[in-house]
C-alpha cells in the first residue's frame, strides 16, 4: 500500500511512500530490541551528547522543518519554525537533567542498604498525531531515549515526511541506527505492533476514540500506556478580569496552530457583566486575523490539516447554529482549493450543542454566558474533558485558588494561556487521558521503578 502526503493548502499530492509490510515491521521491532540491549548500558554522558547534537540539528534546520510542516499539514511556517526550536529545547532539557532525574533514591529501612533504581523498559511505541508533528514526537522521544529505551514512531499518515525527517535527525545525531525508527504503517497495523512481545509500552497522543482502542489492546497485553487525548479547554473571564489581557490571550490561544491544538482555548466562559464588551472586542480581534498560504510569513491561520477534518468542524458549527447558537463571525467554507476554514465565533452556546459538548478542533470559538464565578466554575467542569483550563482575574490569590482547587484539568493557568513546557508535567484527566509527559514525571513513565533491598 502507498501512503500519500497531500498539501492541505492546494490539495496537491506532494509525496508517496510505500507502507512497511508486516514482515518489515517485525524486522524493525527486532532491530530496535537488539539496539536496546546495548543502548541501555550506555553512559548518560554519551546519551546526552547525542541528544544535544539533535538539538543543534533542529535549530540549524528549523526553517526547513517549518516549511515541511507547512506543506504536509498546513501549519503557518513561522509556527513550524518555533515548533522545531521548542523541540531543541526539550532535547537539551533532558540531556541536562535525565541523569539527575533517574539517579538512585536511597531510603532508610532496616536493610543495610535500600534504594529505588530507575531502569529502562525496552522498545516503546509512540502513536502520534499530525497537529504538532515534531513537538509531539520529541516530547516523548527525548526522555524515552535518555532513559535508555528505544523508540518506534507510528505517525499520522498525512505527515510521513515529518516522520522520516525525525528519524533522520536522530540518526544524524549519532544515535544507533535502530534507537529511533519510524514505522510507515496505517492504523490497521497498530494492534499487531502492540501485541508484539518485544514492544514493552505504548504512548499515544490523539483522539479519545483512538486512546480507548490503544488502551484496550495494551491493557489486554498488560503493557504500560500514557495517553494524551482531546480537550475542550475552558477559559473563565471573571467580573474583575483585565479585559484587554483576557481578549488578547483568548484569541491567541484559540488560534494556536490554526485552532488545531488539544490545549487551545475552546470554551470562553464569561460572566454577564463582561459579556458584551468581551464579545465585541473578541470578534474584532478574530476578524482581523490573516488567513492564507501557510508558507507566507504573514499568515496567522493556515488551512486545516485535511478536508475531511475541515468538513467535520463545519458540521459541528452548523449543528450548533441549528440548535440555537448565533454565529457572529465566519462559519462558512470558503470557495477555492485547500482545506481552509475561517476564524469563527459562536455565542448563545448552550448544553446539548456540539460547541458546548464536543471538542472543536479548528478556529471556532464558543462564548458561553454565566451569571457569576460559581456558575463559571460549574460550566468549566461540565465536560468529559480535563486537559487544560485558564482563569482571568485581577485577584491573583482568587485565581490561584480556583486553578488549584476548583478546576478539573491537568494544567490550570492564571491570566495567561495554557501551554506545555519541558520543566512542567503535561497531561489530563477524565477523557483527556492519563499519565504525564515532560518534567521528571515524564521520564519516569517508561522505566521500571525498581526496589533494591540489601540485607
Amino acid at each position: 500500500m502507498t501512503i500519500e502526503a497531500i498539501n492541505p493548502a492546494t490539495d496537491e499530492v506532494i509525496g508517496r511512500y510505500e507502507e512497511h509490510s508486516p514482515s518489515d515491521v517485525n524486522q524493525i521491532i527486532q532491530a530496535a530490541d537488539h539496539t536496546f540491549q546495548q543502548w541501555r548500558r550506555t553512559e548518560f554522558a554519551e546519551r546526552a551528547s547525542k541528544m544535544r547534537q539533535a538539538a543543534q540539528i533542529l535549530r540549524s534546520k528549523a526553517r526547513d522543518y517549518g516549511e515541511l510542516m507547512a506543506r504536509e499539514m498546513g501549519k503557518p511556517v513561522k509556527d513550524g519554525i518555533a515548533e522545531a526550536q521548542k523541540c531543541a529545547w526539550v532535547c537539551d532539557y533532558y540531556a541536562d537533567h535525565a541523569e539527575k532525574f533517574l539517579a538512585p533514591e536511597f531510603i532508610e529501612t532496616d536493610a543495610s542498604e535500600s534504594f529505588v533504581s530507575y531502569q529502562p523498559l525496552g522498545v516503546v511505541l509512540a502513536v502520534m498525531p499530525w497537529n504538532f508533528p515534531f513537538w509531539q514526537v520529541f516530547r516523548f522521544a527525548a526522555p524515552a531515549l535518555m532513559a535508555g529505551n528505544t523508540a518506534l514512531l507510528k505517525h499520522a499518515s498525512n505527515v510521513p515526511g515529518c516522520a522520516l525527517a525525525i528519524e533522520r535527525i536522530f540518526q544524524d545525531s549519532g544515535f544507533p541506527e535502530h534507537a529511533f525508527r519510524t514505522l510507515l504503517i496505517g492504523s490497521h497495523q497498530v494492534t499487531a505492533v502492540i501485541e508484539h512481545p518485544l514492544v514493552r509500552a505504548v504512548t499515544l497522543t490523539g483522539s479519545t476514540r483512538a486512546g480507548q482502542a490503544v488502551a484496550q489492546k495494551a491493557g489486554e497485553m498488560l503493557k504500560k500506556t500514557v495517553l494524551e487525548l482531546g480537550g475542550s479547554d475552558p477559559y473563565l473571564v471573571l467580573a474583575d478580569a483585565d479585559l484587554e489581557l483576557a481578549v488578547a490571550t483568548c484569541v491567541q490561544s484559540r488560534l494556536i496552530n490554526s485552532g488545531q491544538s488539544c490545549i487551545a482555548a475552546k470554551r470562553f466562559i464569561v460572566v454577564e457583566s463582561q459579556l458584551a464588551a468581551f464579545t465585541e472586542r473578541f470578534v474584532a480581534r478574530m476578524s482581523a486575523v490573516s488567513m492564507g498560504d501557510p508558507l507566507d510569513e504573514a499568515t496567522e491561520v493556515g488551512p486545516q490539516a485535511r478536508r475531511d477534518l475541515r468538513d467535520e468542524l463545519h458540521e459541528q458549527v452548523a449543528q450548533s447554529v441549528a440548535k440555537g447558537a448565533t454565529c457572529l463571525l465566519g462559519g462558512k467554507i470558503p470557495d477555492g482549493a485547500g482545506a481552509y476554514y475561517p476564524p469563527t465565533v459562536l455565542t448563545n452556546v448552550k448544553p446539548g450543542m456540539p460547541a458546548y459538548e464536543e471538542e472543536l478542533f479548528g478556529p471556532v470559538a464558543a462564548i458561553i454566558a454565566v451569571a457569576d464565578e460559581e456558575e463559571a466554575i460549574y460550566v468549566a467542569n461540565d465536560s468529559v474533558f480535563g486537559l487544560g483550563a485558564a482563569v482571568f482575574t485581577r485577584d491573583i490569590e482568587r485565581g490561584q485558588r480556583i486553578a488549584t482547587e476548583r478546576l478539573e484539568a491537568g494544567a490550570c493557568f492564571v491570566n495567561t494561556f495554557v501551554k506545555s513546557d519541558p520543566r512542567l508535567p503535561f497531561g489530563g484527566i477524565k477523557e483527556s487521558g492519563y499519565g504525564r509527559e515532560l518534567s521528571h514525571f515524564g521520564i519516569k513513565e517508561f522505566v521500571n521503578i525498581k526496589t533494591v533491598y540489601v540485607k
